[in-house]
C-alpha cells in the first residue's frame, strides 16, 4: 500500500512538473505575441492561430493587420527565441550531466565561442556550400564547436590525466578567451560585415524571420531525439565512469554521442542568434533544484524551461527601454553571471565543509 502510494506521489509529481513548465511555456508564448508596440489580445492571437492552423475561418479582430504582426513579425521572433532556449539548455543539462558539474554548459566549455568562430568565418569569408545553401552557416557553427569540445577534452587530458570537472571548465575558459581574440581580429580586419559580425557576438533574435526558424529547426530536432534517447546512460554516467560500464553502457559511444548532439544543438542556436551566455547553465541548474536529478526528465524539462526564459528574455530586451532594443545575449550574462558565481561559492563551502 505504501509503494503504491508513493508510486502515485511520484507519477502526480512528474504530472505537476510537466504541467506547470508546458503552461508556463504557452503563457510566455502568448506574452511574447501579445505584448509590444502595439498590444494583440489574447483572443485575437488564439483567433489567428486557430484560422492558419486548422483554418476554422474566425474573425479575428484587427485583421489582417493583426495577422501580420503576429504570423510574420512576433511568432516567428517568439519561436526561434523558444528553440534557441530550449537547444541551449537541454544542451547545457547534457553537459552537466555528462561532466557530473553544474558549472558546465557550452559557454563555458568553449562551444559557443568554437560556434561562433565558425559563423563569424562564413560571414567574413562569404563562404557558402551550393548543396547546403542557407544551411552552410549552422553547418560550420555545429564542425566548429564540436571541434572546440574535442580540442578542450584532449587538453584538459594533457594536463591533467585524470581530467578533473575543474582542469576541463578552466581549460574551456581558455579556449573561449583565444577564440574571442580570433574573432576580434576578424573584427578589425572586416569592412562591411562589421555590424552583422558584432551583432552575432552580442546574440539576438531581433529581425529575425520563418527563414531562421527553418534554419534551426531539423538540427534542433536532431540534437533533441539524439540526447533524449541517452537519458538513462546520463543517469548511469552521473555515477561514474565504471558504474555505467557495470550497468552495460557503452561509455565511449555514448559519450560521443551526448557530445555530438550537444554540439548540434549548440552550433545550430549560435548560427541562428548569436552568443547568448548562461542560458544552459542557468536554466538546468534551477531545473535540477525544482524537480530533481533524473535526466530522462530533466532533459526535457530543461528543454521545455529554456524556451520559456529566452522567450521573455527577449520580450524584456525589446520592450525595457522601447523602442531601443537590448542584445539578449546582454540580458542572460546579467541574470547568468550572478547565478554562475553562487553555484561555484555553494560548491567551495561545500567541499570545504
Amino acid at each position: 500500500m505504501l509503494l503504491l502510494f508513493i508510486q502515485m506521489f511520484l507519477q502526480n509529481k512528474r504530472i505537476f512538473s510537466y504541467g506547470s513548465s508546458i503552461s508556463f511555456l504557452i503563457l510566455a508564448i502568448f506574452l511574447g505575441v501579445s505584448i509590444g508596440s502595439l498590444s494583440i489580445p489574447f483572443s485575437a492571437i488564439i483567433n489567428i492561430f486557430l484560422n492558419d492552423v486548422f483554418h476554422m475561418n474566425l474573425a479575428a479582430a484587427g485583421e489582417p493587420m493583426y495577422h501580420n504582426i503576429v504570423m510574420e513579425i512576433r511568432f516567428p521572433r517568439v519561436l526561434l527565441a523558444g528553440l534557441v532556449g530550449a537547444s541551449l539548455a537541454i544542451s547545457g543539462a547534457a553537459f552537466q550531466g555528462l561532466l557530473k558539474n553544474p558549472l558546465a554548459d557550452p559557454y563555458t566549455l568553449g562551444v559557443s565561442s568554437g560556434a561562433s568562430v565558425g559563423a563569424v568565418c562564413v560571414i567574413f569569408f562569404g563562404i557558402t556550400i551550393p548543396a547546403f545553401g542557407s544551411f552552410t552557416l549552422p553547418l560550420f557553427s555545429i564542425i566548429f564547436g564540436f571541434i572546440t569540445i574535442i580540442v578542450v577534452l584532449l587538453f584538459a587530458r594533457m594536463v591533467q590525466r585524470t581530467m578533473s570537472v575543474e582542469t576541463i571548465i578552466l581549460t574551456g575558459i581558455i579556449f573561449s578567451s583565444f577564440l574571442g581574440s580570433l574573432i576580434s581580429l576578424m573584427i578589425a580586419l572586416t569592412g562591411e560585415e562589421l555590424r552583422q559580425i558584432i551583432t552575432w557576438l552580442l546574440g539576438s533574435v531581433s529581425m529575425r524571420g520563418w527563414d531562421y526558424v527553418k534554419m534551426i529547426t531539423p538540427f534542433f530536432i536532431m540534437g533533441t531525439i539524439l540526447l533524449l534517447i541517452n537519458g538513462h546512460e546520463l543517469n548511469a554516467l552521473s555515477f561514474g565512469e565504471e558504474r555505467a560500464q557495470h550497468l552495460g553502457v557503452n561509455v565511449q559511444q555514448r559519450k560521443f554521442l551526448i557530445m555530438i548532439a550537444a554540439s548540434i544543438l549548440t552550433g545550430a542556436a549560435v548560427a541562428v542568434s548569436g552568443t547568448i551566455g548562461f542560458v544552459g547553465l542557468v536554466i538546468p541548474h534551477l531545473t535540477r533544484l525544482l524537480y530533481g536529478t533524473d535526466h530522462k526528465h530533466l532533459l526535457p524539462l530543461s528543454m521545455i524551461n529554456g524556451g520559456s526564459f529566452l522567450i521573455l528574455a527577449d520580450l524584456a530586451a525589446r520592450t525595457i527601454i522601447a523602442p531601443t532594443q537590448l542584445p539578449i545575449g546582454v540580458l542572460t550574462a546579467l541574470i547568468g553571471a550572478p547565478v554562475f558565481a553562487v553555484i561555484l561559492f555553494r560548491q567551495r563551502i561545500g567541499r570545504s565543509g
